[in-house]
C-alpha cells in the first residue's frame, strides 16, 4: 500500500531526509485474519525486506518463506530472494520448497480493475499439490482496515506523519488493536450462551493465542515479552 509524501524536517544537525512518499506492506494470515507482519520503506521491495527480515531474524521462525499471495507489485519477490535466497558467483537463487503466487490485476484504458490473471512465480509442483488461491481481497480490507483506523494513512490529508517514526509506530498500534482489541464479523462464531446469537472474535482468538477480546486498557496494561523460538 502506498503512503503519501512525508516533509523534510530540520533539525540543529541539518535536515533529516524522511520526506517523499513511503510503501506500507502487510502481511496477514488468511485463516485467521492475523497480521503477521509490518514493513514501512521508500519502495516496496524495501517494505517488504523489513517484513521478511523481522520473519527470519527476529521471530526465527524458519529459514524459508511461507505460501505467499500477494499483488502483481512485485516487491516481495526481490525481497525473498534478498533475505532467503542462496547466493551463489553471479546471483541469489530460490529453493525448490519456496510457494508464492502473484495476483496480477487486468485494467482496462479508463484504469478500472476488470478481472484478475494469476501469475505462479516459484512452486509449480507444490501449487499442482497444494494450490494457492489466487485471493488478495483480506489483504486489501485489511489496508481499507488500516486507512479508517489511522488517519496518517488516509489519502489526500493534511494528517500525514512528518517524521518517520511516528508512522512506524502507530503502525503497530493499529496492528495491536486490530490483532487483540477489534472483533471481525468474518470470525464470530455461533453462541453458546442464551439470548447471544453470536461470539465475537478477534484474529488473535482465532489462531489460539488469547480467549478473549482484550480492551484498550488492558493492551496498554499489558507488558510485551519476546520468545525467540531459535
Amino acid at each position: 500500500m502506498r503512503y503519501g509524501p512525508m516533509c523534510d524536517r530540520k533539525s540543529g544537525k541539518g535536515w533529516w531526509d524522511e520526506g517523499g512518499e513511503y510503501w506500507y506492506c502487510t502481511l496477514i494470515e488468511n485463516r485467521t485474519r492475523l497480521r503477521l507482519g509490518r514493513g514501512v520503506g521508500r519502495t516496496e521491495s524495501d517494505a517488504a525486506q523489513r517484513i521478511w527480515r523481522y520473519w527470519r531474524w527476529t521471530l526465527g521462525v524458519a529459514d524459508h518463506p511461507p505460501p505467499l499471495v500477494s499483488d502483481g507489485w512485485g516487491g516481495h519477490k526481490d525481497a525473498l530472494l534478498e533475505v532467503f535466497g542462496k547466493q551463489t558467483a553471479q546471483r541469489r537463487l530460490s529453493d525448490k520448497n519456496w510457494h508464492y503466487l502473484q495476483v496480477v490485476k487486468v485494467h482496462n484504458d479508463y484504469h478500472r480493475v476488470i478481472g484478475i490473471k494469476p501469475r505462479l512465480v516459484w512452486g509449480k509442483a507444490l501449487q499442482a499439490q497444494h494450490p494457492l488461491s489466487p485471493n488478495v481481497a483480506y489483504v486489501e480490507r485489511t489496508h481499507l482496515t488500516s486507512r479508517l483506523m489511522s488517519a496518517r494513512l488516509q489519502r489526500k490529508s493534511l494528517r500525514f506523519s512528518k517524521r518517520l517514526q511516528p508512522l512506524i509506530s502507530s503502525s503497530f498500534w493499529c496492528d495491536s488493536v486490530y490483532n487483540l482489541v477489534h472483533a471481525h464479523k468474518s470470525l464470530r462464531q455461533p453462541s453458546l450462551l442464551p439470548g447471544h446469537r453470536w461470539t465475537p472474535r478477534s484474529p488473535a482468538m482465532a489462531a489460539g493465542l488469547t480467549d478473549h477480546l482484550w480492551s484498550v486498557y488492558e493492551l496498554l496494561s499489558c507488558v510485551p515479552i519476546f520468545i525467540n523460538s531459535s
